[in-house]
């Protein structure tokens, strides 16, 4: 496990236990599950053909553009994480594209949804996260589930590269075996929200080709790079969650877990079911 300094739970993670994945897989190997379980990642290849990468590029890039442009016109040029001209960021991108509905329900995903979250399986969330060219702004150490609080905590991110995701163009970073620990605590930063700073020791580079994915747990800490090229860096991150999951809302200062406010997070526009009883459901 990485070593952590300055790192606390978060108030709601109270005795947390990951849960190992034993039992036969339907796609990941013993070894790739063991990985994952040990490390908090694994890098699934070659899932994805040129063809099926463009054609979710050009649902995504023009949505992109609107949302630079909207950012563009908001003082400083910023919304937390996504910035004009840095970090362009499009949430929820299922709602305006079938093929996308199409794509996040494939199976590449819910393969690995099977193996790593269960027979019962709702998307999360989806985004669209492009890192403009010069782009000298990391995104910061976090966890996902360190954004909007899950219960149960340990969801799944796939981190789908629509290039090849470099060192020189912003490739994620992820600390191995800190996600056994749970969500831990975040603080908000101009660039985001952050549980460590940079210069953590343990912090391990995941370059990842396009037409492979990274794959991780939602408590997995991690970050992406700068941009040092004079390309887009164009990623698509897609979430799973077992259906019945919730979002607790409320201060973790002074608001205990048990007496948060509990969502279903069951949005039928974009958490629809991928997994009912193991069988691909139609988005």
């Amino acid at each position: 496990m990485a070593e952590l300094r300055d790192a606390s739970p978060h108030p709601w993670n109270d005795g947390f236990t990951w849960r190992d994945h034993d039992g036969p897989g339907r796609t990941l190997s013993a070894e790739q599950r063991a990985a994952f379980d040990a490390d908090g990642f694994i890098v699934v290849h070659d899932v994805f053909d040129a063809d099926t990468l463009a054609a979710v590029d050009a649902e995504l890039a023009p949505m992109v553009e609107r949302v630079n442009e909207l950012l563009r016109g908001v003082d400083g040029g910023r919304i937390s994480v996504a910035a004009a001209d840095r970090l362009g960021v499009c949430p929820h991108a299922v709602v305006l594209s079938e093929v996308l509905r199409r794509f996040v329900a494939s199976s590449p995903f819910t393969d690995v949804c099977a193996d790593l979250v269960g027979d019962d399986v709702r998307l999360y969330w989806d985004q669209a996260v492009y890192k403009y060219p010069a782009n000298d702004e990391p995104v910061l150490w976090h966890q996902d589930n360190g954004y909007t609080y899950v219960e149960p905590q340990d969801y799944l991110t796939c981190w789908v590269p629509l290039v090849d995701a470099t060192l020189d163009n912003g490739c994620v970073w992820v600390l191995p075996g800190v996600h056994r620990l749970g969500t831990l605590a975040h603080r908000e930063d101009r660039l985001g929200f952050t549980c460590l700073p940079e210069g953590t020791d343990g912090a391990v580079a995941v370059p990842c080709p396009a037409g492979s994915m990274v794959v991780f747990s939602s408590l997995t800490p991690h970050r992406t790079g700068p941009n040092h090229t004079d390309a887009m860096r164009p990623a698509y991150i897609v979430q799973y969650l077992a259906d019945g999951a919730v979002a607790l809302g409320g201060d973790p200062a002074t608001t205990s877990a048990a007496d948060a406010v509990r969502t279903p997070l069951d949005d039928p526009t974009r958490q629809f079911p991928v997994l009912v009883g193991g069988v691909t459901a139609s988005a």
